[in-house]
């Protein structure tokens, strides 16, 4: 008996290969990696590497760009949405944004675990980060915020982040609304608000969030699927103040 009986054809995509609607997919053949490669205790050093590596390459438009992934509880339910990593420090991995009425935000208060993936295709690189998140003070989130354009800071004010924007019924004649024109009207409210101000302090509900990580893997794509993937873990035991960590070679 056949495996998988199902006809193909019942399927809107199977087997894509890249541009051609279904293929063989392409073996990843453009680097290796060995214990001897990697940082031995550090992988914050080594994520540090990898990354300016791939600002150097040409070959990554954005490196900062990443999958942050939440879990509500007691649901298990998982979501996920794209990210810039906008710091790096000895504690963590850190990225911005609405903490108030986000999806992010209502998971991480049942949750605090979360998890980061970085894909390098070029480079045939990997990374992922799993551990728990903190939030950064007002001071620290104030230091990031002062560099957006104004554009954004305003738009960090107005927008009510993953909430339901009701369409506005328009009169006859004019363009059905689709909920838009609410968002507009909160921006305009907030252009109002700091008309002439310079310096916008930081929303409360909106700032940085610091994956300290427990897990960092490094995959590096290899020929017939055979990966190499090595994974830091912080060692249960270890002090704060001197972390610890095991490196050991995944299966792929």
């Amino acid at each position: 008996m056949a495996l998988h009986s199902a006809s193909v054809n019942n399927k809107l995509i199977f087997a894509p290969a890249g541009k051609e609607n279904h293929g063989q997919a392409e073996q990843f053949t453009r680097g290796v990696l060995t214990r001897s490669d990697l940082d031995q205790t550090s992988p914050i050093r080594q994520f540090h590497k990898w990354f300016s590596a791939a600002q150097r390459s040409d070959l990554v438009a954005h490196p900062e760009t990443c999958c942050l992934s939440t879990a509500s509880l007691p649901s298990g339910r998982v979501s996920s949405r794209m990210v810039y990593l906008k710091e790096l420090d000895a504690e963590g991995f850190v990225i911005y944004s609405n903490f108030g009425t986000s999806k992010k935000a209502q998971d991480l208060s049942t949750n605090p675990w979360a998890s980061l993936t970085f894909w390098w295709e070029n480079l045939e690189r990997q990374v992922r980060v799993e551990g728990r998140a903190n939030r950064l003070s007002r001071e620290e989130s104030q230091k990031y915020f002062d560099t957006r354009v104004r554009g954004s800071r305003i738009g960090a004010w107005s927008s009510p982040q993953s909430q339901i924007l009701q369409p506005i019924q328009g009169h006859a004649g004019h363009e059905e609304d689709d909920g838009r024109k609410v968002l507009d009207g909160l921006v305009e409210e907030t252009e109002k608000r700091f008309e002439g101000v310079e310096n916008i302090p930081v929303p409360d509900f909106w700032g940085g969030l610091r994956i300290v990580p427990e897990s960092v893997e490094f995959w590096q794509g290899r020929q017939s699927r055979l990966h190499d993937r090595f994974v830091y873990d912080k060692e249960a035991h270890a002090e704060e103040a001197e972390q610890q960590w095991t490196l050991k070679r995944l299966s792929p």
